[in-house]
């Protein structure tokens, strides 16, 4: 037998399974294994961090007489510290669909911290000696607290990376804004020639908009520095040790950075997930938000000549297999896709925050799962259409101008002038004859035509007309 398939025998309440001898997880872990072949897809490592940071606040708290020794505390501290450094994350090995609320993942988190401790005090993997995964590892814990407190602690890890993609995306507006805040276009409504604007003033409305998303995200911050830790099973703190719940969340304050602290009610805190729900309502938002600028984008973007193309995005990939020299607007389309899924992924945090019972809400692995890969993928969305389309955005001010004076709209610029009966007449011989209004007002001798240029850009950038 080789070193990879050879086998330990571990012993757990259901009876005996053999574990890998490599594995550094244990028996109850081998059974998750077995029984949650479901998604293919592991924890996400923020999620098994904070897990981590859950035991090692905890043995610190239970550092205490009666409690946890000295040399236990120190052992388990010291492993959970090799696992932060990014140690032995492959031994994090549950489906993310598994025992519902989390017990499995809990269990390999204790299991994996035991063995290591216990073979630096000279112990064996899978003999749980001196350290247990039970006893010690998840002393004055349950799956109940920790795994919330779990996904809270993820949720303010990726939150900071989310922020920022989506105030870089903002940056690279608000820059072109000022770039082109003479640049005069057609404004459209319902898709129909409108009054003139400007690109820096659609640019500049996107970068607000995305800035507004970004500080509904950052609120949800507090709320989420409020956790169960310390409730044990129910919330009411069974088997905990005196002062545990403070010292254990005064700890995590300590390691994150983060305004941690108990929660005023413990028990609200272990059935509900509403703020769990109140980020991904934010998240949600966001995806709203970019999906409408995706949009937007690849319609300005749409062409070359026989759409309406004032912006042009940079080339980044062939965008077709059978039509050469086609280019696509490919990051704007993988951007609305990613939306889509988190718009989607929302919808299950929904269904899933009001299945909770009583004191507990068992969907939390799935939840936090759902909540975590919305944040990654639009943080990596965000990054990657900004990266590689926005920062090369180029406008073609000719199109613009063109598209400009050809547009009926402007007529609107002489209601305040001429009435807007007059008005709508020089709109009716724009259209039927196809001569931009602004030759026909210079004809009728109603306005130079410098000057109603001048109109034209006042009303564009200003929004008054004197």
């Amino acid at each position: 037998m080789t070193n990879e398939t050879a086998c330990r025998t571990e012993k757990d309440s259901l009876g005996t399974l053999d574990v890998p001898e490599s594995a550094w997880y244990g028996i109850q872990t081998q059974r998750a294994i077995a029984n949650f072949p479901i998604s293919g897809r592991r924890p996400d490592p923020d999620f098994v961090r904070a897990h981590v940071l859950v035991k090692r606040a905890a043995a610190a708290a239970n550092r205490q007489p009666g409690w946890l020794t000295d040399e236990i505390a120190d052992a388990i501290i010291a492993a959970c510290d090799r696992i932060l450094n990014g140690e032995f994350l492959d031994q994090f090995v549950i489906d993310r669909f598994q025992a519902g609320a989390g017990t499995s993942h809990n269990m390999n988190s204790n299991e994996v911290i035991a063995n290591l401790a216990n073979v630096t005090l000279g112990g064996k993997k899978g003999e749980y000696s001196p350290v247990h995964p039970n006893d010690h590892v998840n002393m004055g814990q349950s799956t109940n607290d920790t795994i919330p407190t779990a996904i809270r602690l993820t949720a303010l890890a990726k939150l900071p990376r989310l922020i920022a993609a989506v105030e870089h995306m903002a940056d690279e507006y608000a820059r072109m804004a000022a770039e082109h805040e003479d640049t005069v276009k057609s404004g459209r409504t319902h898709l129909q020639d409108a009054v003139p604007t400007t690109i820096g003033r659609e640019f500049g409305a996107y970068a607000w908009t995305l800035r507004r998303c970004a500080a509904r995200i950052e609120k949800t911050r507090d709320p989420l520095c409020e956790i169960g830790l310390g409730g044990s099973a129910v919330g009411t703190g069974l088997n905990t040790s005196p002062g545990y719940a403070r010292a254990a969340a005064e700890e995590l304050a300590r390691l994150t950075g983060e305004n941690i602290r108990p929660a005023a009610d413990i028990v609200a805190q272990m059935q509900s997930m509403g703020d769990v729900q109140h980020l991904s309502s934010a998240v949600r938002d966001l995806a709203l938000e970019l999906t409408r600028i995706a949009n937007d984008m690849r319609l300005l973007a749409s062409g070359p000549r026989t759409g309406i193309g004032e912006i042009l995005l940079p080339p980044v990939q062939p965008g077709s297999s059978i039509m050469p020299g086609k280019v696509n607007p490919v990051m704007f389309e993988m951007l609305n896709q990613v939306c889509f899924q988190v718009v989607g992924q929302d919808q299950a945090i929904s269904a899933m925050t009001q299945a909770g019972q009583l004191e507990l809400n068992v969907m939390m692995p799935a939840m936090g799962s759902a909540l975590f890969d919305a944040m990654n993928w639009l943080t990596n969305a965000i990054n990657a259409a900004t990266e590689r389309n926005l920062k090369g955005l180029k406008v073609d001010k000719a199109r613009c101008q063109a598209f400009l004076h050809g547009s009926v709209g402007l007529a609107t610029l002489l209601n305040t002038r001429i009435g807007y009966s007059a008005a709508a007449e020089v709109a009716k011989e724009s259209e039927k004859s196809g001569r931009p209004v602004r030759d026909i007002v210079a004809e009728r001798g109603l306005l130079p035509a410098g000057e109603f240029d001048a109109l034209v850009l006042k009303a564009a950038r200003d929004g008054v007309i004197d």
